[in-house]
């Protein structure tokens, strides 16, 4: 079959050769759809995800309350006036003077209101050295940071006039101002830097200035549509900034992976002598349905997220599945239009000594042999002893994923997450041990038909006196009435503070004892408890409820699609336990790094005792989606071989040697692009970088390259086993090898390709 008599079949391959044959159709038709995307977005905005729909369990009907009473909680703030040394008391009176002082400071900034002293609320502390003084600040909670300067400035001053005293703020405000100006940029630096980071591997990859840039510009746009989808969407499913970061690490990783498959099979086939037109169709028919494939397999795994029931792990599912989706959709049509109407401008902008034209030639001027050949010499050492490369492979795994089998879930402190660096930590700390939970109380939101009835009043100094009583607090239970909307807040601070494990267990015996006992016995009477430990309890709660629904979901899905897309039950398990074993490790090196603080130091970390609390699942479909790149990829170049005659054996040579640069050039990006957030001062962002990073190192080295060759070279003809009664399938193969959509290449007397 000459050039001039191609059939091909599959959409991947009738989508390529439309593309190729409209050009400037198929770039209008995506540039249109970019700016249409963007456009509506704009016009219709963005809704954001309300703080009632991230909560759960008790959490959420708190929050509900309150939204439904439209209450505007302001920002809470707190000076701790403490002693240095155990000789000052708060009794005495330069102590008294100080709390009267920092009163007077606070008030006079006109930037806050119901100011409270110490001696008023009874918050002295145990030992007496310590006192604190709290207010609210004026306007809108969401951006008190921006106006708690001028108090900040004014408890400074005090503090400058009492040096034997400490006297320090701490609240959402001042938390939210300090964080902002040491860590404000970090996450959105670490986001800039990750384009220029990829385009450079990228340069070295390709070795050309155009080829480098194709694959950043479709993994851009991409992103751009589905920043304008995303608010278009959000009028049904509301959006946050979470989603939004992680539809661009997911978009800018797979966008470019996409590409980078495509482009390379089609500069291969140019290499091997396919003139251009022929090259694109191979590409489109191999590369493009291997894209399709995984595309699909990564929209499934992202669909894991929606069975949460959390709204923002469900809107970051759906931002991640709609810019897989879009840039699948890009791959397939937009660029085989763009690689046509380039033609051989794709490899403007040489680098010197990078290409691959220059790479492919040894020392004498003639070529060297097909593929990678450090990845050639892995190869002969697995293919020739497969038993044994399993068995130290997979050993090695999972010793690295035994610590997984220890690891202990939470949301992680003030001091966890941000280390004692910022002053700010050190007060939280302070103001813990001095008053434990005082930083962080219960809040118990009571609703009643009538708040000032004589039992609910009863009930509420029953509630306060019994949480005191049962051990659950130290007090002092403070109760503030919202008399017109029937509502009561009951601020319990917690026997455990800062340490999560007992605050739980003080939280329980209110909701499961004092509770029941007290404000229980009221009919009509609603009163859900929340706060940071109730919170991180629901949450806890309801993710460990989705664990099971959102496993089970994406392992079936993805066998099934594997299973259709290969018609081979071996080749679909395989996926599964080999996928399942890199993200086991990656789990074993979170808990060794982040939970035990081995070699934390290595990746400017802390081993803070605990992984948090949404990594564990977020990593899980993550990882599992982007592991399905490699592996369609690889295995698809194998089963190819295979049709084309070659023994199983040096099937999987062929497929691995020659996918092994452009696997290593996307793991090298994604590597690289998650390794920068692990950079952040945030130890859950270090936590998600490291994660993600070490999982996609392992699985495109010891996965790729040493345990799916030993497999399948030990399975050989097994691995293309589909029981009969499987048979009735839908068949969504299709004969993808270059002879069958070209035919064979022409060569010369020396069995170089001749150039067409």
């Amino acid at each position: 079959m000459g050039n001039g008599d191609i059939r091909v079949r599959g959409f991947a391959a009738r989508a390529g050769g439309w593309s190729a044959r409209h050009r400037w159709a198929a770039v209008g038709i995506w540039v249109l759809f970019v700016v249409l995307a963007m456009g509506l977005g704009s016009a219709m905005g963005t809704v954001d995800v309300k703080e009632s729909d991230q909560l759960s369990g008790e959490t959420h009907t708190a929050a509900k309350i309150i939204e439904d009473a439209g209450i505007e909680e302001p920002a809470n703030e707190t000076v701790l006036v403490q002693a240095k040394d155990g000789s000052l008391k708060a009794t005495d009176t330069e102590f008294r003077n100080a709390v009267a002082s920092v009163v007077e400071a606070v008030e006079g900034t006109g930037k806050v209101t119901d100011v409270t002293s110490p001696y008023d609320t009874k918050t002295i502390s145990k030992d007496g050295r310590s006192a604190l003084v709290q207010f609210d600040m004026r306007g809108d909670s969401d951006t008190a940071g921006d106006r708690v300067e001028p108090v900040l400035d004014a408890v400074a001053r005090v503090q400058k006039e009492h040096s034997s005293l400490r006297i320090e703020e701490i609240g959402g405000a001042s938390m939210m101002k300090t964080f902002s100006d040491a860590f404000g940029d970090d996450f959105q630096k670490a986001e800039y830097s990750a384009v220029p980071v990829a385009l450079g591997i990228l340069l070295i990859a390709f070795g050309a200035l155009v080829a480098a840039l194709l694959p950043v510009a479709l993994a851009l746009t991409a992103i751009m549509a589905t920043m304008g989808l995303m608010s278009i969407v959000s009028h049904w499913q509301p959006m946050d900034d979470t989603a939004s970061s992680v539809m661009l690490l997911v978009g800018l990783a797979v966008g470019v992976d996409y590409c980078l498959f495509y482009l390379r099979r089609e500069r291969e086939e140019r290499a091997a002598g396919r003139d251009a037109e022929t090259a694109l169709r191979i590409a489109a028919a191999t590369s493009g349905r291997a894209v399709i494939v995984s595309g699909v397999t990564v929209c499934v795994a992202m669909a894991g997220m929606l069975f949460t029931g959390l709204a923002t792990f469900e809107a970051m599912g759906l931002a991640s599945l709609m810019v897989v989706a879009v840039a699948m959709v890009g791959s397939v049509t937009v660029l085989p239009a763009l690689l046509s109407l380039l033609g051989e401008r794709v490899e403007k902008g040489r680098i010197p000594f990078l290409h691959p034209d220059k790479r492919r030639r040894n020392g004498t001027g003639s070529r060297t042999s097909e593929g990678s050949r450090f990845w050639s010499a892995v190869l002969k050492v697995v293919l020739a002893r497969p038993a044994v490369s399993l068995v130290v492979a997979t050993g090695a795994l999972l010793a690295v994923a035994a610590p997984a089998l220890g690891m202990k879930m939470q949301q992680l402190t003030l001091d966890q997450e941000f280390g004692d660096s910022l002053p700010i930590v050190q007060t939280y700390n302070r103001l813990n041990d001095a008053f434990p939970g005082g930083s962080e109380p219960a809040e118990v939101i009571v609703k009643a038909k009538d708040i000032n009835a004589p039992e609910v009043k009863s009930a509420l100094a029953d509630f306060r006196a019994r949480a005191i009583s049962s051990g659950a607090s130290r007090g002092p239970v403070e109760i503030k009435l919202h008399d017109a909307q029937n509502l009561a807040y009951v601020y319990v601070p917690l026997v455990g503070g800062s340490d999560l494990d007992k605050a739980g267990e003080s939280l329980d015996t209110l909701r499961d004892e004092v509770r029941p006992a007290t404000l229980g016995k009221v009919d009509g009477v609603e009163a859900p408890i929340t706060g940071q430990v109730a919170g991180s309890k629901d949450f806890n709660d309801q993710l460990g409820g989705a664990v099971v629904p959102v496993f089970a979901f994406v392992v079936v899905f993805a066998f099934a699609l594997m299973l259709l897309s290969f018609r081979s039950l071996t080749i679909a398990v395989t996926s599964i336990v080999l996928n399942l074993l890199s993200v086991g490790a990656a789990y074993g090196i979170l808990v060794a790094v982040f939970q035990h603080g081995w070699g934390a130091s290595l990746v400017g970390a802390e081993g803070v005792g605990a992984i948090i609390t949404w990594l564990p699942l977020f990593l899980f479909v993550i990882l599992f989606g982007l592991s399905m790149d490699y592996h369609v990829f690889v295995v698809s170049r194998i089963r190819e071989a295979r049709l084309r005659g070659l023994a199983t054996k040096d099937a999987i040579r062929h497929g691995v040697v020659t996918t092994a640069g452009v696997v290593t050039s996307a793991a090298v990006i994604m590597v690289a692009v998650f390794a920068i957030f692990g950079t952040l001062s945030m130890q859950s962002m270090k936590q998600m970088g490291v994660g993600l990073a070490a999982a996609v190192l392992i699985d495109a080295t010891i996965i790729r390259g040493v345990l799916l060759p030993a497999v399948m070279a030990l399975l050989g003809e097994r691995n293309w086993y589909l029981p009969k009664w499987l048979h009735r399938l839908p068949d969504l193969t299709h004969d993808e090898t270059p002879q069958a959509v070209a035919g064979p290449v022409a060569r010369d007397g020396e069995g170089e390709p001749l150039k067409v």
